[in-house]
């Protein structure tokens, strides 16, 4: 079979907003043109990652209704437990939301959850 996945959708609110969050984790992210209401990069393993504007999926989608509730689940993988507590404190000191904070999972991982602007849940985690 020739399909493959190739790239995640986040739909946001505030286009800008949701591009600092990524950056702070780490991702290169070029300014999209102040009218973008679509914008998309490649990662360095060749995924794609889009973000949509609300406003666009409401005028391609006439009867999208907002999901609600956990809608995403994206992992970003630190190099050291000390790495979890350092991009958790940065995330949450730039505003965004913290979730879980850093802990010491029982299934071998120092894990901790924080959401993007729009409520996305982004797991951060290293092993022990």
């Amino acid at each position: 079979m020739s399909i493959q996945f190739d790239l995640v959708g986040i739909v946001t609110h505030d286009l800008e907003r949701s591009l600092e969050f990524y950056r702070a984790l780490g991702w290169e992210i070029p300014e999209p043109q102040p009218d973008d209401d679509h914008f998309e990069i490649a990662l360095p393993n060749g995924l794609r990652v889009a973000w949509d504007k609300v406003e666009l999926m409401k005028q391609i989608l006439p009867d999208w209704v907002e999901p609600v509730g956990h809608r995403l689940g994206l992992a970003f993988k630190a190099g050291s437990p000390a790495e979890v507590d350092a991009t958790f404190n940065r995330l949450t000191d730039l505003g965004f939301r913290g979730k879980t904070p850093p802990w010491d999972a029982f299934w071998g991982q120092r894990y901790a959850q924080v959401e993007d602007p729009d409520g996305n849940v982004v797991d951060l985690f290293a092993p022990l």
